[in-house]
């Protein structure tokens, strides 16, 4: 679900495919509400979602989801609120490698950037966070002269289960 135990704070791992799940959600809503933008009782649902789901999640799953909590949810409410937040930048648009067709995926921004790794036999998705990796981007925004205000990276290989 969130990390593996570590000593070492330097970096997490996920044991399932998300790192920084929202117990409660919230922190999309404060940040469309401090950019005037208006709430509506299913975008709340749908943001609730988005930050407590613990796997990687399409406009299809996404629409799933919130129906259970407001039945009357539309699949154009999902696209458009999906919209708004990218526009915003607040979620990240993710195809995984492509594992699973040409979907994509959707998830808000955690407190740190992380890296996607996924199995491309079984195709599970782990998340993998590092200290290294914000210095490598740190490396990056100085060599390159750029402000970074995003980054995707995504690594394939076989799992352990798969090696075999």
């Amino acid at each position: 679900m969130t990390s593996s135990p570590s000593a070492n704070p330097e970096h997490r791992v996920s044991t399932g495919e998300r790192i920084n799940i929202q117990r409660r959600g919230g922190r999309l809503q404060k940040q469309l509400a401090a950019r005037g933008i208006r709430l509506t009782h299913q975008r709340r649902v749908l943001l609730q979602v988005m930050e407590t789901a613990r796997r990687h999640l399409d406009a299809g799953g996404l629409l799933r989801r919130a129906r259970r909590m407001h039945p009357g949810i539309t699949r154009v409410t999902v696209y458009r609120t999906i919209d708004l937040l990218k526009r915003h930048g607040l979620i990240d648009e993710l195809d995984l490698l492509h594992l699973r067709g040409d979907r994509h995926f959707y998830e808000s921004h955690g407190p740190r950037d992380h890296i996607h790794v996924a199995c491309l036999r079984c195709g599970r998705v782990r998340e993998f966070e590092s200290r290294l990796y914000e210095k490598l981007k740190e490396q990056i925004a100085k060599d390159c002269g750029i402000r970074i205000t995003i980054t995707r990276t995504e690594v394939g290989g076989y799992c352990a289960a798969c090696q075999d």
